[in-house]
């Protein structure tokens, strides 16, 4: 059998902001998966399987996290999802991919890369070291004002239709699938397709992603044929490893948004309200659950499967230390403590 990875949190560092303000640190790491938060009228503890704090590195939070175990359950032909949740700024996109600044000209040093450069390394490094012959090929999507937006396909991104069937459930149609076969050749994927989101800066985020974004590594593994006298030939299997990055939780007042920004705030709360009532009502014990309303916003329908269906998630809870974030600090450890109920059956 295999169990669903639990939470993880992770805490990230003061930024020099936060610091020449006089913010506050007011949560803590106390070890063995406690984080407490201490401040004015504000006193709780949170239990979690993991908490990485603000010294934690990227390798750290890889390994840590249960990352490498969810890319062999991938290769067993298992679908498995890691998405990165928490406020604007509080470090989702880092702890995904690292910094923000790398290019094809500029690469970011190796010590910092994310989970997704990790997976991908350990990936190509598994599939060479099985038997099975292997086929990879990835899908890079945003969801973007409730829009469903191909990052890989040339020219100006357009919406794409978002279907169902009984046999596939919800799909995207006509999305774009491209093979890869070296550990360049994804990251090139991965930086093209992250070029060509939606951010923008505001009062809390110089580089806040306004869409979420879904990138999907397809691995196949071909039907192997064993001699008879040895046994019977390996049928083929067909897993998927998807790495969700969620626009951050904001509170428009906070980060001083209008116009286009506000609109942009609005979908992306409202989404992620979704998700987080399709999470609380999957945290209920099976025989108390209602309908799970998946088709609420088209973020919850992509990850309906992953959420309460046939496969195997991990969820990143990324929180900022600072006082002057506090409530959303405290809705994202909610949030999560919520999701650490949520069991699948892979």
């Amino acid at each position: 059998s295999v169990s669903p990875s639990p939470p993880a949190i992770r805490v990230r560092p003061l930024t020099c902001t936060e610091t020449r303000r006089g913010d506050r640190q007011v949560v803590h790491s106390l070890g063995d998966g406690t984080v407490h938060v201490s401040a004015a009228r504000h006193d709780a503890t949170f239990g979690f399987s993991t908490v990485f704090d603000a010294g934690a590195s990227q390798e750290a939070v890889f390994e840590g996290s249960g990352m490498r175990q969810l890319v062999e359950l991938a290769i067993d032909g298992f679908s498995c999802t890691v998405f990165a949740f928490g406020q604007t700024g509080s470090g989702k996109t880092y702890t995904l991919m690292g910094p923000l600044a790398q290019s094809e000209t500029q690469p970011a040093a190796p010590g910092l890369l994310g989970l997704m450069q990790r997976s991908f390394a350990c990936l190509l490094e598994q599939s060479r070291s099985r038997s099975s012959d292997l086929a990879l090929s990835a899908s890079y999507l945003e969801i973007y004002n409730e829009q469903v937006r191909d990052l890989l396909s040339p020219g100006p991104p357009c919406a794409l239709p978002l279907r169902w069937s009984k046999t596939r459930g919800f799909y995207v149609e006509n999305q774009l699938s491209v093979d890869f076969e070296s550990l360049e050749a994804i990251a090139d994927l991965l930086l093209q397709g992250s070029q060509r989101r939606r951010t923008s800066a505001h009062a809390l985020n110089r580089h806040s992603s306004r869409s979420h974004a879904l990138l999907t590594i397809h691995v196949r593994s071909r039907a192997v044929s064993v001699h008879p006298a040895l046994g019977t030939a390996c049928p083929s299997k067909q897993g998927t490893l998807c790495f969700v990055d969620l626009a951050g939780s904001e509170r428009v007042k906070e980060t001083g948004s209008s116009g286009e920004l506000s609109v942009e705030a609005n979908n992306i709360n409202r989404s992620l309200l979704a998700l987080g009532h399709c999470i609380s009502l999957l945290a209920k014990p099976r025989g108390k659950r209602t309908h799970i309303p998946y088709r609420d916003s088209k973020l919850t329908r992509l990850l309906a499967r992953s959420l309460g269906g046939s496969g195997i998630t991990l969820m990143v809870a990324c929180i900022s230390p600072s006082s002057h974030c506090l409530s959303e600090t405290l809705s994202t450890l909610h949030y999560a403590s919520r999701a650490r109920r949520v069991t699948t059956r892979p």
